[in-house]
């Protein structure tokens, strides 16, 4: 982030623009949404410039800029069309510390004016930077669309109410929930439509609840494999509502940008091999924090249902008689299936796909690896890189075809992602060759060529090639005629 956006207070503060034609015409129609005392500084004006100024809306300096104009201005605009005025202008401006921007020219600016959806008090500024004005227009546009024209009446309403609210509800998580129902509920729709009385009869009834002891609750969200976009609408809802957030090691630290930004963080990530968070602990301190009436999002990478420990963070959370809510998530075997094309279930060839755990808290687990091998099957294994072998070993074990395709994601949707096919026998070679140490999730019983499909060319290809007179040697290798 180059510029940092904020919001300057010109409530009867002086700004200058210098120049007098159609550019410096639009910053002063900008500016007019202020109540700043704008004075245009040129030696010829336009039409739209000579009347706002004879209507006294503006003031107009009819000569040459000098730097002794910019003494007790709040902000500068230089937009005269000539490069070099226009540059004596920002270095006047900088040396006496005035905030300066040039039309059309970043690198003499030292702010830029962001496009602009006003609904008065409630303002939205949005900047490319000065990369993509295009951009920022189109987004302008579709707020423009979605966001109510009258919109500014809640934000006014709000701000009439906002010092009863104070005195009457003291605590801050009580008063923030109330403002949230209030401006998300029944209230704002009485005060979009014109409904005044029914607007002061919800606000007083919303007042009175709001006295009593808060509530806490927990939403244990689902936060995909990693890319943020994966996010549902519930999950990032939850996510601006929430007071603390206790946070997985897996779950992207992007998709805290979408919370608010004073709540709390709890890292509670396990790391494999290193001491970390028991889960018995995880689950008190979510019974902790809402006990004391806060609002808990619980982040898990993944789905929570799926390999989550889900279920142990309900039980106590219903022990403890704390509401617990469930924000599903795109759980990873899905997403790396889509992410390289793979469907998970084919008519007439795949009519079963399970999802099961390469590993478990006491080493290798215990699967049914026969029925895993049975015929129109295929399966997901979540965590299973570091048990390759006793997988392999396994399966092999049970019957499963040695050239059986094993397709692995790993970090699936994420800047990081590598997929790789290679076949069961050659499956741990796979992964020691390739270097691939997870997350990851691996496919068996999967193939392209049976869907009809491609297999998509970011897909590197393995397999173990055994050279003459020198069994014991194995390199990856890639070739189109593989799968």
């Amino acid at each position: 982030m180059k510029y940092f956006p904020v919001f300057a207070d010109l409530d009867t503060a002086s700004v200058v623009i210098v120049g007098g034609g159609e550019q410096a015409a639009q910053k002063v129609r900008l500016l007019r949404k202020t109540r700043a005392r704008i004075t245009v500084i040129a030696e010829t004006v336009t039409d739209e410039l000579r009347d706002l100024a004879q209507q006294g809306a503006i003031a107009i300096a009819m000569r040459a800029f000098a730097a002794r104009d910019l003494d007790g201005q709040r902000l500068v605009y230089a937009a005269s069309g000539d490069r070099a005025m226009d540059a004596a202008v920002s270095q006047a401006a900088q040396s006496q510390g005035i905030p300066v921007n040039v039309v059309d020219a970043p690198e003499l600016s030292t702010f830029i004016t962001p496009a602009i959806v006003d609904r008065a008090p409630v303002t939205i500024a949005i900047g490319t930077e000065g990369a993509a004005p295009v951009l920022a227009r189109e987004i302008k546009t579709r707020l423009e669309s979605w966001l109510p024209a009258n919109l500014g009446l809640l934000a006014a309403r709000a701000q009439a109410l906002r010092s009863l609210v104070a005195i009457s509800i003291p605590d801050g998580r009580a008063r923030r929930r109330l403002w949230e129902r209030l401006l998300q509920g029944p209230f704002r729709q009485a005060v979009l439509r014109g409904a005044e009385a029914q607007a002061d009869h919800i606000f007083a009834a919303e007042i009175e609840g709001s006295r009593e002891p808060a509530t806490g609750r927990v939403s244990l969200i689902g936060c995909g494999p990693g890319d943020p976009d994966l996010l549902t609408l519930k999950a990032v809802q939850r996510l601006q509502e929430a007071d603390v957030l206790v946070v997985d090691r897996l779950v992207n630290t992007k998709i805290l940008d979408y919370a608010r930004r004073d709540a709390e963080r709890i890292l509670v990530g396990k790391t494999p091999g290193r001491a970390s968070i028991s889960q018995a602990e995880i689950s008190r301190i979510l019974v902790r924090e809402a006990s004391a009436g806060k609002v808990v999002a619980r982040l898990k990478g993944g789905d929570p249902l799926i390999f989550g420990r889900a279920a142990e963070e309900m039980a106590a959370l219903q022990a403890a008689r704390i509401p617990v809510e469930v924000i599903p998530g795109v759980t990873a075997a899905l997403a790396c299936a889509a992410r390289v094309g793979l469907p998970v279930t084919l008519r007439e060839h795949v009519r079963q796909f399970s999802v099961v755990t390469g590993a478990t808290a006491h080493g290798e687990p215990e699967l049914d690896w026969a029925a895993l091998t049975a015929k129109d099957t295929a399966f997901a294994i979540y965590m299973g890189v570091g048990n390759a072998p006793a997988i392999r070993r396994n399966l092999l074990a049970a019957g499963m075809k040695p050239e059986t395709l094993v397709v692995i994601v790993e970090n699936g949707t994420q800047a990081s992602e590598r997929s790789a096919a290679t076949n069961l026998q050659d499956l741990t070679d796979c992964v020691v060759q390739l270097g691939i140490a997870g997350p990851a999730v691996i496919f068996v019983g999967l193939d392209w060529q049976g869907a009809g499909l491609q297999r998509p060319q970011n897909v590197i290809v393995h397999r173990r090639r055994v050279q003459p007179g020198r069994p014991q040697e194995q390199a990856p290798v890639c070739a189109e005629g593989f799968l």
